[in-house]
């Protein structure tokens, strides 16, 4: 199955810490100002996603959302949250508590991935 999120194993490491610490987490990747299009990490409850927001899926047991602005730049890349050292503008984000920040890296989906993302997507929104 194509995925449209993944992660580095210093992220997932990370986010295991993090939830040990603090529960239930997500992701939220705005595109808006502070931070950019930085993936912004929140524990459950303390951010409310919209009902436009698009979930492009769950990646070590966290949600992941984007804006549906953003979605539209993003809709064909595949993308990996990776972790590094610092603290990212304005440190919204949890992983700025243990000195790390997550950066998005992408690379776009090839033609048959397309086609078979459409697919699942498509399979799903008849259910």
């Amino acid at each position: 199955m194509i995925a449209r999120v993944k992660m580095t194993e210093i992220t997932a490491n990370a986010v295991k810490q993090l939830q040990e610490k603090h529960g239930e987490l997500f992701f939220f990747q705005s595109g808006g100002c502070c931070e950019g299009s930085q993936p912004l990490l929140y524990e459950k409850g303390s951010f409310y996603v919209g009902s436009r927001d698009v979930l492009l899926g769950n990646v070590n047991g966290c949600d992941y959302y984007m804006s549906p602005t953003e979605f539209k730049y993003w809709q064909y890349t595949e993308l990996t949250i990776d972790a590094v050292p610092g603290v990212g503008v304005g440190g919204f984000s949890l992983e700025s508590t243990i000195g790390l920040t997550f950066v998005t890296k992408s690379r776009l989906f090839t033609e048959e991935e397309l086609v078979e993302l459409n697919k699942l997507e498509n399979s799903i929104a008849k259910i």
